[in-house]
Formats: C-alpha cells, sequence, structure tokens
C-alpha cells in the first residue's frame, strides 16, 4: 500500500472530474458517506483522486486513512460494505457525497452510524 495520497492527476481519475476538485493541502477532500434510501449520514471519510477513481470504477467506497496512511475498501476487513449507489461533487468542489448501500456498521466503533453517540446539547 502507499504511504501517501497520489498527487492529483498521478492517477486513472478522469482529467475533467479531477480539474473540478479543489483539496486540502494533502491532496485529500471530504467524502460523506450517506445511506441511499433513508438519507441517514454514516461516516465521514477521507478520499484523493486515486480513491475517488477506485470507488467511481469498482463500485464500492475506497478511503485514504489518514491514521494508516495506506487506502482502504470499505468493509474487506470487517465486512461493512458500501456499495455505491451515486457520487456527488458540491458546488464548491471541495466535498463529496457518496450515496451508499450499507450493510452492517459504517462506524469502526460497531455503531450503525459515526454520529449517533454524542449528541451535543443546543441552548
Amino acid at each position: 500500500m502507499s504511504t501517501t495520497p497520489a498527487a492529483p492527476g498521478s492517477t486513472a481519475l478522469a482529467p475533467e472530474i479531477a480539474a473540478r476538485l479543489k483539496r486540502t493541502a494533502d491532496g485529500l477532500l471530504p467524502a460523506v458517506a450517506q445511506q441511499y434510501d433513508t438519507g441517514e449520514v454514516l461516516m465521514l471519510g477521507w478520499m484523493d483522486d486515486e480513491a475517488l477513481h477506485r470507488t467511481l470504477i469498482t463500485g464500492r467506497c475506497t478511503y485514504w486513512s489518514r491514521s494508516r496512511h495506506e487506502y482502504w475498501v470499505k468493509g474487506d476487513t470487517s465486512g461493512h460494505v458500501q456499495l455505491v449507489k451515486s457520487v456527488a461533487l458540491d458546488c464548491d468542489g471541495d466535498t463529496l457525497l457518496v450515496k451508499v448501500d450499507q450493510t452492517g456498521a459504517a462506524c469502526h466503533t460497531g455503531d450503525r452510524t459515526c454520529f449517533d453517540a454524542d449528541v451535543l446539547p443546543l441552548g
């Protein structure tokens, strides 16, 4: 596995897509995973051009792990697969919305979503 994200333009990602992306300084974009049929927000991962290319080609979410410094396909070790239904780029070109059909937990803690365990109080 790679130890750094792929440089923009060094992957097979279509040039017309790559040109629209506004990446962080380290070449990444946040990718929000959402359950396609319920709208439930499942998790946030990070993608570079190569991870996005792999996601679009395989129909399985591929992310760049900032902690492990490698690509990972959601579900390869856990069995909690994300099958891609659609991928959209936001109006600024700096965030991806990946609508998926999630099998099992999306969160590494075993929860369905990463956003249900620590709801902050309002007011």
